[in-house]
């Protein structure tokens, strides 16, 4: 079964505020995506910050900074429970549905079982930690 390419795409990284967020990775140079991005449905704004410029055959692995909208969010809670720091990493996969039902079939708890809208237009899903070893992955798909 190939699901693939399978690609690190981004790491998630929950911030109290984007620009508070921001300084070690411009700092560090890396490329700062022109716009923010509110997800409301997920309650949060984005900010990615690209390892290297991309061109239309490569995707490079990003940091996504996660800032809530409010307290009871899911970032909102994650820092609260948790603190500031890395909240999940993502996969960019070349069948998001196939992986799904074959995560399922072999008795991986996921958070989402149908796909859903994420920031930037992908289609995202989660798996639950429960089945990772204490990480939230989420998983995307391949444009």
């Amino acid at each position: 079964m190939k699901f693939g390419p399978i690609h690190v795409d981004h790491i998630g990284i929950a911030v109290d505020t984007l620009e508070e967020g921001s300084t070690f990775w411009r700092l560090l140079g890396l490329i700062e995506q022109e716009h923010d991005e509110l997800v409301s449905d997920q309650g949060v704004t984005t900010r990615f910050f690209s390892t290297s410029m991309s061109d239309e055959h490569e995707h490079p692995t990003q940091v996504e900074l996660l800032e809530p909208t409010g307290p009871s969010t899911p970032i909102g809670r994650f820092i609260s429970k948790k603190g500031k720091g890395v909240q999940q990493i993502c996969f960019r996969v070349g069948d998001l549905n196939g992986l799904i039902a074959h995560l399922t079939e072999h008795g991986v708890h996921m958070i989402d079982t149908v796909p859903r809208m994420g920031s930037g237009g992908k289609m995202i899903a989660f798996v639950h930690p429960k089945s990772t070893g204490g990480v939230l992955v989420e998983l995307t798909q391949s444009s």
